[in-house]
Order: structure tokens, then C-alpha cells, then sequence
């Protein structure tokens, strides 16, 4: 899974939005990719990658985005975990579509990561 979000051995990836519904296969396996823990918000240095979960009820979503560039390394992802279409909590993915782009960054791919989750990957356009 972590090889699948692009992610390599020594990479230092962030995780926010954590709650007691993630999808705990998904940490671990990423968690493997990296050969380490991923960091929180707290961390205060530069990141290569960023884990948002992102619920509909959870705020947002342009401002939480925003916030997600604070520690990422020029030229890396967020990966936008969400749950997928028909369950709850479910992320329209029109609201990603609008939000993305507000927030100076573009949805490169979707995708499954769990029987409960989607991943949707968000980069700064090159030439920023």
C-alpha cells in the first residue's frame, strides 16, 4: 500500500485528521513503507508527504488543505484518505474537485486504499 502512495524507505510522512475510525491496516502499512512512525502535526520540520483523513463533517476542507502544505517539502503529495462514496462520513468528490485547486494544488489520481477508504493524491501544479 505505502509503495502504491509513492512512498519509499526514509521518507518522513505526516498524518493528521487521526480519529478512532481510521483505517489502522492502511497506518501500518505505510508505517512499514516508511520503516518508521509517521509524524503529527507537532512535528515543526519539513515533510515529504502528508496523510489527511478527511471526513465530510470535519470542517473545512480548503483550510485543512492549506494547513496540510505548512511542512510539505516542495514537490510532495498529500494524500486526501476519505471515506468512500456510500459510507459514512463519505467525502463528496465534487467538493474535493472544487477544494483542491482554492487551496493552489490538483488531483493527480484516486483510488482505494481499504474496503472503507479512498485515497485521492493532491500536488502543487509544477512551475509553482
Amino acid at each position: 500500500m505505502g509503495q502504491r502512495l509513492g512512498l519509499t524507505k526514509g521518507m518522513v510522512v505526516q498524518e493528521l485528521g487521526w480519529d478512532e475510525d481510521v483505517d489502522d491496516q492502511v497506518r501500518v502499512a505505510i508505517e512499514d513503507t516508511i520503516d518508521a512512525d509517521m509524524v503529527d502535526g507537532d512535528h515543526g520540520d519539513v515533510v515529504d508527504a502528508v496523510v489527511l483523513w478527511w471526513r465530510d463533517d470535519d470542517g473545512d476542507l480548503v483550510d485543512a488543505l492549506v494547513d496540510s502544505l505548512t511542512d510539505l517539502v516542495a514537490g510532495g503529495a498529500i494524500w486526501l484518505l476519505s471515506p468512500k462514496v456510500g459510507r459514512d462520513h463519505a467525502v463528496d468528490p465534487a467538493d474535493v474537485a472544487e477544494a483542491a485547486p482554492v487551496a493552489g494544488l490538483s488531483t493527480t489520481s484516486t483510488f482505494p486504499v481499504s474496503r472503507d477508504w479512498s485515497a485521492t493524491k493532491l500536488v502543487a501544479p509544477k512551475g509553482r
